[in-house]
């Protein structure tokens, strides 16, 4: 019953026009308290819904942000989600969460999905550096703002320091007296994963030590999978040569390798010390307490779609870049 009655069967039951039925439904502080006592009766009575999804493509806009992200299984993105929707929730506004998988179709079935759906924008951490497709859903009038991720001045963004945070993990090593660091994630494609490796290479030479410091074990994902392959490759090198530390381009690769040690009864960090990146709530509960480089994460989302809402609502709005810094986490499993 309630598919088939529409407005004018609303206004007819309630003896107004149809424009006081939809002043009453988008703008009832226009509609005296009798009147719209009436409409609101002969609403529940019929028992009528309106179609918001009509009302928002006639309007040209819709009241839900898209948000597409990497990995959804990597807790890092759930955390940034919420930040997000506790921005969009303020609005009321509410947030649809994709996963690409780290795959460009995917990614772009997302966008396309989007735009024809006439999203109220798009947050994107995207899978590769090649923003093109993007700056045609931004020229074709859908907002849209990177996270995790750094833009040109053409365009917002919300990224971390990744260089600094990767900076910050090797000269923890490097204090504690290691000389023979891995560099442990993957692929080198993914914007973060170069930025903390070229960090710690920063680290090394403003040591004054060598490349050799620094070893590098490149892995196809960013998962606890990789990590445990990982973990496997540097158990296995060489004695001489084995390094005694590994920094991790994410938590999940660095639990990985925390898993692998343990099942092989190393000692951390006496055999192996480890450091992960973006402090999980699973580092902190990890079975030796991860050593971590902390990035706000709930922040991240949250100022993304700040950003994103400011781009909607003001026609005098102005991109911005914003830029959060790393800390470090020291926990056991780099000092016993």
């Amino acid at each position: 019953m309630a598919d088939s009655v529409s407005v004018v069967d609303v206004a007819r039951r309630a003896g107004v026009s149809v424009g006081t039925v939809s002043n009453v439904l988008n703008r009832p502080d226009r509609v005296s308290p009798p009147t719209r006592g009436r409409v609101l009766a002969a609403i529940e009575e019929l028992g009528f819904v309106r179609n918001e999804a009509a009302r928002q493509l006639r309007a040209g806009r819709g009241r839900t942000i898209g948000l597409i992200v990497l990995d959804v299984r990597n807790p890092f993105f759930t955390d940034l989600a919420a930040g997000v929707e506790a921005a969009a929730a303020d609005e009321g506004l509410s947030v649809v969460l994709c996963d690409s998988g780290d795959d460009p179709r995917r990614e772009e079935r997302y966008l396309s999905l989007l735009q024809e759906q006439r999203a109220y924008g798009i947050l994107i951490t995207p899978v590769s550096q090649d923003h093109s497709r993007i700056g045609e859903i931004r020229q074709h009038g859908t907002p849209v703002v990177l996270v995790d991720r750094a833009a040109s001045g053409r365009q917002c963004s919300v990224s971390v320091n990744d260089p600094v945070g990767g900076e910050l993990a090797a000269a923890h090593l490097l204090a504690l007296g290691h000389r023979r660091i891995a560099f442990i994630g993957g692929p080198l494609t993914t914007r973060q994963v170069a930025d903390r490796l070229a960090g710690a290479r920063h680290a090394v030479a403003a040591a004054g030590l060598g490349e050799e410091t620094l070893t590098l074990v490149e892995t196809s994902a960013l998962n606890v999978a990789a990590g445990r392959q990982a973990g496997e490759r540097v158990a296995e090198m060489a004695a001489p040569g084995r390094p005694t530390a590994v920094f991790c381009a994410n938590d999940l690769i660095a639990l990985g390798v925390l898993q692998e040690m343990t099942r092989r009864r190393l000692k951390i960090p006496e055999d192996l010390a480890i450091v992960g990146y973006d402090n999980i709530d699973f580092a902190a509960a990890a079975a030796v307490p991860l050593t971590s480089v902390a990035q706000p994460r709930a922040q991240l989302g949250q100022a993304a779609a700040e950003l994103l809402i400011d781009e909607v609502a003001h026609r005098t709005h102005r991109h911005r870049q914003v830029v959060f810094e790393p800390d470090l986490v020291v926990r056991e499993s780099t000092q016993p």
